[in-house]
């Protein structure tokens, strides 16, 4: 039965709606982080756009199974980055409100399209090609954001409200890279996961 309702993400009608969803959500999600982007030293520009990199390496690993091909690498990034940044961010306006914040419709969009982020690694590990080597490359990527993003202070922009908390937000986000990383080995590298294939 799950393998069944899977497969319906396997064919080329729904990896093309995706891509009409990702490439657009992609491009605001860089568009969002311009106001910061403007004030990052440039050696940190690369590492500072979570999310919206997340989403960009999702964008290629469908144009490869449009082509019925696996790029691994970029699945295991897209995978680990998906599952912690959607994850990040649904937590970070949840907390904003209950801090006080009143939450708009902006940031109902953003719990809706970064929950979303999340669900989509989750629903394609069957179709992904990782191998342990895959994992632990975008294990290291993963890391070294959040040095970058906790040690350097160049993490995405959090209510004012919630920069008391920066060290413990720090925190979680170092787990929740562990949990990310141990999910997509679960679903996407052990023995005798579930494989599918794209049709």
């Amino acid at each position: 039965m799950m393998s069944r309702m899977l497969s319906l993400f396997g064919t080329k009608w729904m990896i093309i709606l995706l891509l009409l969803i990702n490439i657009p959500g992609t491009l605001y999600g860089y568009i969002w982080y311009m106001g910061q982007l403007a004030q990052t030293p440039t050696r940190f520009i690369l590492f500072v756009p979570d999310s919206p990199t997340a989403s960009l390496f999702f964008v290629f690993v469908l144009i490869a199974f449009l082509m019925k091909r696996n790029w691994p690498l970029i699945e295991a990034l897209a995978a680990v980055t998906l599952i912690k940044y959607g994850i990040w961010a649904v937590v970070m306006n949840v907390a904003a409100g209950w801090a006080g914040d009143s939450l708009n419709w902006k940031n109902y969009m953003l719990i809706f399209s970064h929950a979303g982020m999340a669900f989509q690694a989750i629903l394609y590990a069957p179709y992904f090609r990782i191998n342990r080597g895959h994992l632990v490359i975008a294990a290291i990527w993963t890391f070294h954001n959040d040095i970058i993003d906790y040690v350097f202070m160049m993490h995405p922009w959090v209510s004012g409200r919630l920069m008391s908390d920066i060290d413990m937000i720090g925190y979680f986000t170092f787990w929740l890279s562990v949990f990310s990383v141990f999910t997509v080995y679960l679903l996407s590298v052990r023995k005798n996961r579930l494989k599918l294939e794209i049709q």
